[in-house]
């Protein structure tokens, strides 16, 4: 019981160190990885498109 107790004090002590991002970093963070995700997203489509081109001009 004493090794548990011990465990969350030291995970207590943890938390206090932790620094949060504020809204504005969470919010930069998310626009970020939409950009991203998007550029990706549309990278594959334009190859998919590609790929079916050529393999609907071989067939």
């Amino acid at each position: 019981m004493k090794k548990i107790s011990t465990f969350f004090a030291h995970a207590k002590e943890e938390l206090y160190k932790v620094i949060f991002p504020t809204k504005v970093q969470v919010r930069q963070a998310f626009f970020a990885v939409m950009l991203v995700v998007v550029a990706v997203a549309l990278f594959l489509a334009l190859v998919d498109f590609i790929m079916s081109l050529i393999v609907s001009s071989v067939i």
